[in-house]
């Protein structure tokens, strides 16, 4: 199976742990993977850190889209780089067109495009090339269809990141494409757990920097105290939820989901994507539940072994 992933990996944890789930799942080959919300093509050279600690040196990285074009509506930053990463990273900068070329010729392969971060790097290229979304396979971490099931956190549509952070290029996407969603009331309720480190720090070198990652971020952003003790339906010992990896598994055929196919309608109002049911709206395919521990076990055997 040929996958394309297209990220803004370098923030929260679930960028690399689809990466490493992606480079690890079996008969997938990488044709390249682009990067979105870049700064400088820092996000582009933490994903050849991670192929290169993975010994992928064939698969390239294109920086995509950067947060110098200012179409994002908040604030795409970065964490402490000598927390997260065990040495310096270099950026990898490039013309953004270059990434569009690398997103067009892995649609005309008949390459899964996997979506894990703002669509602005999609929407670009539909401007660049209308009608070319019309036929791609793609995969969206995103979309706000159905609410959050009882013993999860209460987010609202404003909480759909992906989507929201550049609105105008999701609703462009989700107009001109055929996307299948993995919302994230469904992702929610998957988790990259504290007791899942141990066996990450006996893994490979990308396991092992996973498990610095998933450690630092933890202290960072409290995960366990704000959400996994209040919330019944969520482990105690929550590190991050796996929101994209959730979504490559999806886009690799894995079967621990239900899925549907729903009318939806889009529209921007006050600033915000609305995906509403319609009859009249464009048929989409949307993942409506998950088995979330065997999610947890799947990736966890997927990176290290076991």
């Amino acid at each position: 199976m040929l996958i394309h992933l297209d990220t803004d990996i370098g923030g929260d944890t679930d960028d690399l742990c689809a990466l490493a789930m992606v480079l690890g799942w079996p008969d997938t080959d990488v044709m390249a993977i682009t990067t979105v919300g870049d700064s400088g093509g820092r996000r582009a050279g933490y994903a050849r850190y991670a192929l290169d600690l993975a010994e992928r040196t064939d698969v390239p990285v294109y920086a995509g889209a950067d947060v110098a074009l200012g179409c994002y509506r908040s604030e795409l930053g970065l964490p402490v780089e000598e927390r997260y990463w065990p040495e310096p990273v270099p950026p990898l900068p490039g013309a953004t067109t270059h990434a569009l070329d690398a997103l067009a010729a892995s649609i005309e392969a008949g390459a899964t495009i996997v979506t894990i971060g703002p669509l602005t790097n999609l929407a670009l290229l539909e401007r660049r090339s209308p009608g070319i979304l019309r036929e791609a396979r793609l995969v969206v971490m995103g979309g706000w269809v159905f609410p959050m099931r009882p013993g999860y956190p209460a987010w609202g549509n404003d909480y759909d990141f992906n989507v929201q952070v550049d609105a105008d290029s999701a609703l462009l996407v989700f107009q001109t494409s055929q996307p299948t969603l993995v919302p994230v009331a469904v992702t929610v309720e998957t988790a990259l757990r504290e007791a899942d480190l141990a066996a990450l720090h006996g893994g490979s070198p990308l396991a092992r920097l996973l498990a610095r990652q998933a450690e630092a971020f933890a202290e960072d952003e409290r995960m366990a105290e704000r959400y996994g003790r209040t919330h019944v339906g969520l482990p105690d010992d929550l590190v991050n939820f796996q929101h994209d990896a959730l979504a490559c598994a999806v886009a690799l055929g894995w079967d621990g989901v239900a899925m549907r196919e729903v009318p939806l309608s889009f529209s921007l109002d006050d600033g915000d994507v609305h995906e509403r049911m319609d009859p009249a709206g464009i048929p989409t395919r949307v993942v409506t539940s998950v088995d979330g521990e065997r999610f947890q076990r799947d990736w966890l055997r997927m990176i290290v072994g076991r």
